[in-house]
């Protein structure tokens, strides 16, 4: 009993200092603040009371110890105990969102936990240690805008939890969805502009403007709708109308848009669009239509009731399917008036000296007519009616004998534009006077094929119709042609008017030519065919009638000898004899003709191919034949076949009988034969035979590979003898000529004469060059500069008697080469006494020639040489070896010797005398 009061004086003593202290303790980091709700609840006097009890053991110790707790720093803040905390959905995940704080009294250390009732998702993680939340999912403000969290925090001793509320702030993350997808609707096409037609609807789950939506379309060019921002309300643009026959079905993208907001920082405005099927739907949408407004009517003096004043024609817009119009007069009458509900036609009920007034304005209502005889959509038009003197006068049309309304001609077709139809008297008259009787003709019929002159008249007019279109009055198109001339008056309120059917009837001429129905025919006919044989027919048409519409063929050209033509028909047959072969002749082309009886006439080519029969056998040239085979080497059998194309002609080539027997094989397709593989040498085949001359014998057969087939035979007698040791060109023909000796024969002939011949050239030759003697070939040294290669002039002069044994050669010096006399190698003439060289021309230009130059002569040299002389020098070498080529020629002498320094002497002085006046090069 004494301790409760002890305690309870304790709890009292408590309850005063933490009263007191609490004031004073908002400054202190280890002590709450006074406007903590925390620190209120905690401190309260039953929770003190609480806590006193569970103290009690410590107490009883001698220990105190207080609970940790939070520090609330309102939900403006980021760190406390996380009351009222808000958070963005947009908040990435893993970041840091907040930090719990809170102290313990005693100041020790205390760790943080955060937990979520039992199934519930789990949003946040803290770190024990420093209380830093971190966002650990993300976060959608549209699923869930609020989360209940169980913050913790302790000491090692005490725990304190605390529920806090975390509310989802909004992003703008969501795009505008639409309601009611697809957007499918049918409208009438008679749905007048500006009507709403559709209610599109879009809801963003975003609060504020971001979950604002307003619609646009994405417009075309040609677009007919149109759409309110903020209601969605689909409507029929202002002065756009549908039309059923026009367009059927349109399609329309709508966009739906978000006011925009905030996300991840930016601002961002989403958007969704869809597409709307618009469906027109027709109707009756337009209204019966009156023809040929405005309307005027007149009533003249001598009208009587029931005469008809005008008569009104409407038909409905609607042309596909037309109702019946009726029509009624709904105004304007004053009962004098009556209309015909079917015709239209308005007449007088009463005397003209009875109206009242002058001047009736009738309203006429056309209503179309239903199924079910309901009236539906009308129109209605003013009718004018005047009451005015008597004009009783229309315009009329007259004859030859007096008033017409119908006048017929009989032409030829195509008359030449500008002709008048003289064959058609028309008159036209009114009979009233002034205004009233001026009216206008027009001329109603096919388009700009006749006019009408004169085209307004004044009480009488000769009527004049002149041909505009000569191509269009075609008797073949139209045997007639009908028009309608009107006349109707132009000035008068009744515009009386009158009308005459001319009716022009048409007579045929020959205006056309004969045309083929295609500009060439392909035929085929078989070889061998007989004659009279129908090989195409071909087809002319001549539009016109009568005699000028038959057609009369014939055939003409080069390739036409063998065929006919029937001339009414058209059917291209064979020539009685004709005997087509293809192997002659396998193409044929030439003309038909198509004439019709005025000689008008057009062509066609007609091209005819022989088409080839198997009639040919095949042919060896001869029925036995001889070959040589040489083992390893084939020999080959051909045949003939005279058709003319594949596969008549093509041949196959087969061993019917063979003597020995299986020791050929052939080539079916080239008619080579050879030795089986295993017959290799003469030994083998002398082991089958047994026979010393070694010569088979086989029976080919070549069979063609048309239908039927043809086969032919031949014996084929094969001497085998093996490979000549020889080799090359010579051994090879003359292994090929074994069959032919004759011809082996005639090559050797004809290679001794080739050797004959040419040792007689040879010999005559020889002995021409020997028949010349001594010649002296001029060698002039010139001094000259050297610009370019300039050809060098020999002079060469051969002289000597026939039987003289020198010769005498001269040499080039300035070439200081060996100028060797070639002349021994031609068969001259008997040489001519010796004569000084021929002058080169003169130079095309004068080039300066410098002082050396002009000292320069040119000089002739000369030397004798034998064949006894030695070989000391180059001249010497030359002049011994043409000495060497005629051994019985003599050593020279002294008479040599003084002709040839006589003749270079001569030759000396007639070079420099013609030389004296110009240097040459």
């Amino acid at each position: 009993m004494g301790c409760i009061t002890l305690l309870t004086q304790l709890g009292s003593v408590l309850l005063e200092d933490v009263s007191r202290r609490a004031p004073a303790s908002s400054h202190s980091p280890h002590e709450p603040p006074p406007h903590s709700r925390s620190a209120r609840r905690m401190k309260s006097p039953h929770s003190l009371r609480l806590s006193l009890l569970l103290l009690l053991p410590h107490i009883h110790l001698g220990q105190s110890d207080f609970a940790p707790y939070f520090y609330d720093n309102g939900p403006s803040t980021t760190s406390g105990n996380m009351a009222l905390f808000s958070i963005a959905e947009d908040t990435p995940v893993g970041a840091q969102v907040y930090v719990l704080n809170g102290t313990d009294p005693e100041g020790d250390s205390v760790r943080y936990g955060l937990t979520f009732e039992k199934g519930s998702k789990e949003y946040f993680r803290v770190e024990p240690k420093s209380g830093r939340v971190t966002l650990i999912a993300e976060l959608d403000r549209e699923v869930e805008d609020e989360i209940d969290v169980l913050v913790s925090i302790t000491d090692g001793r005490n725990k304190v939890v605390e529920k806090g509320r975390v509310f989802v702030t909004d992003a703008n993350d969501e795009k505008p969805e639409f309601l009611n997808l697809p957007f499918i609707v049918s409208v009438p096409e008679d749905t007048e502009a500006g009507s709403s037609i559709f209610k599109v609807q879009a809801v963003d789950k975003d609060l504020g403007s971001g979950g604002s939506v307003t619609y646009f379309l994405q417009t075309t060019p040609n677009t007919k709708f149109t759409i309110d921002g903020h209601s969605g309300v689909l409507r029929i643009k202002p002065g756009e109308y549908l039309n059923y026959e026009t367009s059927k079905t349109h399609f329309v993208t709508v966009v739906a848009k978000d006011g925009g907001g905030k996300y991840n920082g930016k601002h961002q405005v989403m958007t969704s669009s869809a597409t709307i099927t618009i469906n027109v739907l027709d109707a009756q949408d337009s209204p019966p239509t009156f023809v040929g407004t405005p309307y005027f009517g007149y009533v003249y003096e001598v009208s009587v009731p029931g005469s008809e004043i005008f008569t009104v024609f409407a038909k409905d817009g609607d042309q596909g399917n037309p109702n019946p119009i009726q029509y009624s007069i709904v105004n304007g009458s004053d009962g004098s008036f009556s209309i015909n509900s079917s015709s239209g036609c308005i007449t007088l009920t009463t005397y003209p000296i009875q109206l009242k007034n002058e001047l009736y304005e009738l309203q006429v209502k056309a209503s179309e007519v239903g199924p079910e005889n309901q009236l539906l959509d009308y129109t209605i038009t003013m009718v004018t009616i005047r009451v005015v003197d008597l004009n009783n006068h229309p315009p009329t049309f007259y004859g030859e004998n007096g008033p017409q309304n119908k006048f017929e001609l009989t032409m030829y077709e195509h008359p030449p534009e500008g002709e008048i139809l003289r064959g058609l008297k028309i008159t036209v008259n009114d009979s009233d006077q002034g205004a009233n009787a001026k009216f206008r003709l027009r001329l109603v019929g096919p388009g700009r094929v006749l006019r009408v002159v004169p085209q307004t008249v004044l009480n009488e007019a000769q009527v004049t119709i002149i041909v505009e279109n000569s191509t269009a009055i075609d008797y073949e198109k139209y045997t007639f042609l009908s028009f309608k001339l009107l006349a109707v008056e132009i000035d008068t309120p009744e515009r009386f008017s009158a009308t005459a059917d001319i009716i022009i009837h048409l007579l045929d001429t020959n205006d056309n030519t004969p045309k083929f129905s295609t500009d060439f025919y392909i035929a085929r006919i078989p070889e061998n065919s007989p004659g009279g044989s129908n090989v195409v027919s071909v087809t002319a048409t001549d539009p016109d009638s009568g005699l000028w519409g038959d057609v009369k063929y014939s055939i003409y050209g080069s390739g036409a000898d063998l065929f006919l033509i029937h001339p009414t028909s058209g059917i291209i047959y064979t020539q009685p004899w004709a005997a087509l072969d293809a192997e002659v002749k396998s193409k044929y082309n030439f003309y038909v003709k198509a004439e019709d009886t005025e000689g008008k006439y057009s062509l066609a080519e007609v091209f005819v191919t022989v088409l080839d029969l198997n009639d040919h056998p095949p042919e060896f040239d001869e029925n036995f034949l001889e070959k040589t085979m040489i083992i390893g080497a084939p020999v080959k059998v051909e045949a003939v076949d005279d058709d003319a194309e594949e596969p008549n002609n093509v041949i196959e080539y087969s061993i019917m009988k063979a003597d020995p027997e299986n020791v050929f094989d052939i080539n079916t397709s080239t008619g080579e034969i050879k030795l089986k593989p295993f017959i290799k040498s003469m030994e083998i085949v002398q082991n089958i035979t047994r026979q010393k001359d070694c010569k088979w014998s086989v029976v080919v057969q070549a069979r063609d590979r048309g239908s039927p087939s043809f086969t032919t035979t031949a014996v084929v007698k094969i001497d085998i003898t093996e490979a000549n040791p020889l080799s090359g060109p010579m051994a090879a023909f003359l292994m090929q000529s074994r069959d032919n000796p004759l011809k082996a024969l005639g090559m050797v002939a004809g290679v001794i004469s080739v050797m004959v011949m040419v040792t007689v050239l040879i010999s005559t030759a020889m002995y021409m060059r020997n028949t010349k003697s001594n010649k002296i070939a001029p060698a002039r040294r010139i001094i000259r500069r050297r610009r370019r290669e300039q050809p060098q002039w020999n002079f060469k002069t051969p002289f000597g008697q026939p039987d003289s044994p020198d010769k005498v050669v001269a040499d080039d010096v300035e070439s200081n080469t060996a100028n060797r006399n070639k002349n021994n190698n031609s068969s001259w003439p008997k040489p001519p006494p010796p004569t000084a060289p021929v002058l080169p021309p003169p130079p095309l230009a004068n080039p300066r020639v410098t002082e050396r130059q002009r000292s320069a002569v040119p000089t002739i040299s000369g030397s004798l040489t034998s064949r006894s002389c030695s070989r000391t020098s180059s001249q010497k070498s030359l002049t011994s070896k043409d000495t060497e080529d005629r051994p019985s020629q003599r050593k020279e002498g002294n008479v040599s010797s003084a002709l040839v320094s006589e003749l270079k002497k001569k030759l000396e002085q007639k070079i420099i005398e013609a030389n004296q006046g110009y240097y040459y090069y």
